[in-house]
């Protein structure tokens, strides 16, 4: 059949267009910066119900702060701005704590820029110094908040006191080892700052003009605070003399001993040997830990290398907190004393530690003939399966460290033993309140 016959009617089609058309610029969205927008946003739906600020909040809410609010300056009918509230700063630094911020200037800046801070602060402005005083200005309020969160968990059940735990921890400090000097270094630097202060204040008191004299002043200071710090690191190596020859007088280790040195940037800090077999300067932070629940129960902070002997003074600073001591004790070998083991032994504790493996081959179990009643005692106990078992929950402990390590601390950024203790309070009273909200939903 012809195909006009099918179609013939349709209209006759025109030849395909060949010709390129133009397709133009693409259309893009830009982002525009600079173009202001009025926003309704409730902050407190950002935050889950279930978030950890607000378990923090929630515990420093019910937390009497009067000896904080004693401290401002600002009160009614009198002049002055009001201050920030110190159940805000408590719960800004706790929850940076568990979220790993550790500096002030940061706390600062996330103040302004991040939901969860911005939370906590609800409009209220501050700056890092306030935050960088508060740090180290509370040790002894965090003290009594971690006894008293402490109790409270053991009167619910929570937590156990009859058994716990021990082990230190070292953290860098917040020195450089080029800044430990000998004796000789030390005088000569000690004599050129007083050199230069006493020609500083000459010029100031001799210079009519102000602006040369205020920027005198601050030179004079600076030198004068570096002569405090040549001062402090010559008491702290008359500090480490002491002890050397306390060390000789008893026998010594039987190791030549290098001439000492102290750090002018943290006298306090000494070199230690570290986790990873290197040696840095830092502190040692002994812990003490309720066995199996990761509550820390105290802590102390001490510039000692060794754990040998830190036992008895943690047990005592325990009964001195709680007005009671452990019925068992757990420690690490390295803080194996026989004084403290007969101590313990004579408070009625019994000590948990693996002795030391002798260099000639003897079993450290077999008793002495020199062992007290308490060391022959904590010999049989280590030697029995018994003892093997109850010794086997000490490694939990470690976790604590881990989760401090996880929260960044790793190394320090204040100075001295007084501050490096307010930190760690702080770090475990953040890692209790976490912990006793996880042992209650449980």
């Amino acid at each position: 059949m012809a195909d006009d016959g099918l179609f013939g009617e349709l209209p006759e089609q025109s030849a395909p267009c060949t010709e390129v058309v133009p397709r133009g610029a693409p259309r893009l969205r830009e982002p525009v910066r600079d173009q202001v927008e009025l926003r309704a946003v409730d902050i407190d739906s950002l935050i889950g119900q279930d978030h950890p600020v607000r378990v923090i909040w929630a515990y420093v809410e019910g937390l009497d702060l009067s000896e904080l609010e004693d401290r401002v300056k600002a009160r009614e009918n009198r002049p002055g701005y009001p201050a920030p509230s110190p159940r805000l700063l408590l719960a800004l630094w706790l929850y940076a704590t568990s979220d790993g911020v550790g500096s002030a200037r940061a706390l600062d800046r996330l103040c302004d820029s991040h939901d969860v801070y911005r939370w906590l602060c609800g409009g209220v402005s501050l700056n890092h110094h306030t935050l960088s005083d508060f740090r180290v200005g509370c040790a002894d309020l965090l003290d009594r908040l971690l006894v008293e969160h402490l109790v409270a968990l053991n009167e619910a059940g929570l937590v156990d006191l009859e058994k716990l735990t021990q082990d230190g921890v070292r953290i860098r400090a917040s020195a450089g080892t080029g800044s430990f000097r000998r004796e000789a270094t030390l005088d000569r630097q000690m004599a050129q700052a007083g050199a230069v202060v006493e020609e500083l204040k000459r010029e100031v008191d001799a210079d009519p003009e102000a602006s040369n004299r205020r920027i005198r002043a601050a030179k004079e200071r600076a030198a004068r605070e570096r002569s405090e710090r040549v001062q402090a690191a010559q008491a702290a190596l008359a500090e480490i003399k002491r002890k050397r020859k306390q060390l000789d007088d008893k026998g010594g280790n039987g190791k030549k001993p290098k001439e000492p040195r102290a750090s002018t940037t943290d006298p306090q800090a000494r070199v230690m040997k570290m986790a990873d077999a290197g040696f840095r300067p830092a502190y040692n932070v002994q812990v003490a830990s309720a066995a199996g629940e990761l509550i820390v129960v105290a802590i102390d902070v001490d510039n000692s290398g060794s754990d040998r002997g830190l036992m008895r003074p943690m047990l005592e600073r325990t009964r001195a907190r709680l007005k009671r001591l452990p019925r068992r004790y757990l420690a690490d070998g390295g803080f194996c004393s026989g004084e403290d083991i007969e101590w313990a032994h004579g408070e009625g504790i019994e000590v948990y530690c693996p002795p030391p493996k002798s260099r000639s081959g003897v079993d450290p179990f077999l008793p002495r003939s020199n062992d007290g009643p308490g060391v022959a005692a904590w010999r049989a106990r280590m030697a029995s399966e018994a003892g093997k078992a109850q010794y086997q929950a000490r490694t939990i402990c470690e976790c604590i460290h881990a989760r401090w390590r996880n929260w960044d601390l790793r190394q320090l950024t204040v100075r001295g033993i007084a501050k490096v203790r307010a930190v760690v309070l702080r770090y475990a009273l953040t890692n209790n309140i976490l912990q006793g909200h996880r042992l209650v939903k449980a």
